[in-house]
């Protein structure tokens, strides 16, 4: 019923599609950072939208199956074995008791998701497993903890059985080596930045600090000036592009804080975060403007497929 854990690897937490109606709270809603390569790691599993997973960042992970079970593997490029015989990636495999499952560390992007036919079973905290570590909340225990070595997984042995063979259609596994366009939805205070440092930022490519993760991600290159001093503080969308006054860019990502006063240039796409939540520090990307009718055709479709 369990994959018991040998290796944790240095941040790995359960994910569902995230938790949501609860911002009023001050409570941010989780979920995967890479929004793409969970679904298709859920769907190679015969997994419904929604279904939790297990997000693994950087990789160094030992996972032993104490039951038959049927797991999928999408995300980045983290060489996986299963009791040393190596594994290939974006795809479904089945685990025997006692087999091992071992992944590497990650030589392109940063996160990985591993996905068991059904779902890994956890009790919901405010009607989500998402694990967010700042908030203490959810994840396999419920408060919140990344896995620890000597943790188990839980799953359901029914479901093992049925889950469908399927195969990654052509052109979803994605190349983590490119320079990436970011689509953005300009905001409402985009016309208040200089005209030359916008013309700088989308002409220019940026780079990922070091200092990100999962709450937010800091971007270097040319500073943006913003002729608005202060701002009421306002709700905060994934995605969400502040702009603080030493100038330069983060781009909130599923456990930022819930509301900000920083003036924003605009949102990344659903999409883009997924893309930029597997950029390594100090890799480059370029922002590329879209309306937001387009993005939201683009996730629709991207939604319709599961």
């Amino acid at each position: 019923m369990s994959l018991f854990v040998h290796k944790p690897g240095p941040l790995s937490t359960l994910q569902d599609a995230g938790r949501f109606g609860v911002r009023r709270l001050g409570v941010t809603q989780g979920g995967p950072a890479d929004v793409h390569a969970w679904a298709w790691a859920n769907w190679l599993a015969g997994n419904p939208w929604g279904a939790t997973a297990l997000e693994i960042t950087l990789g160094g992970v030992t996972l032993e199956a104490e039951r038959p079970c049927r797991l999928a593997l999408c995300g980045a490029d983290m060489p996986a074995s299963v009791n040393a015989e190596p594994l290939a990636p974006w795809s479904a495999f089945t685990l025997k008791p006692g087999d091992k499952l071992s992944l590497g560390m990650a030589r392109h992007g940063l996160r990985a998701y591993l996905a068991v036919a059904g779902g890994v079973v956890a009790d919901p905290v405010l009607g989500s497993t998402a694990c967010v570590v700042r908030d203490g909340l959810g994840g396999h225990k419920g408060d919140g903890s990344p896995l620890a070595a000597g943790d188990r997984l839980a799953f359901d042995p029914a479901a093992q059985g049925s889950a469908p063979a399927r195969i990654l259609p052509a052109g979803e596994r994605r190349d983590y080596t490119d320079e990436p366009r970011m689509t953005l939805i300009p905001g409402a205070q985009f016309r208040h930045f200089d005209d030359a440092s916008l013309l700088t930022a989308f002409a220019q490519p940026w780079t990922v600090d070091p200092r990100s993760d999962r709450m937010g991600i800091r971007l270097q290159g040319s500073l943006l000036h913003c002729n608005i001093g202060s701002l009421i503080s306002e709700g905060l969308c994934l995605g969400a592009v502040q702009v603080p006054p030493d100038g330069r860019p983060i781009v909130l990502l599923n456990d930022r804080q819930t509301i900000g006063g920083y003036p924003r240039l605009g949102t990344l796409t659903p999409l883009a975060c997924a893309r930029l939540a597997q950029c390594r520090p100090g890799s480059a990307l370029r922002l590329r403007a879209i309306s937001q009718e387009q993005a939201i055709g683009e996730y629709r479709a991207f939604i319709a497929r599961f």
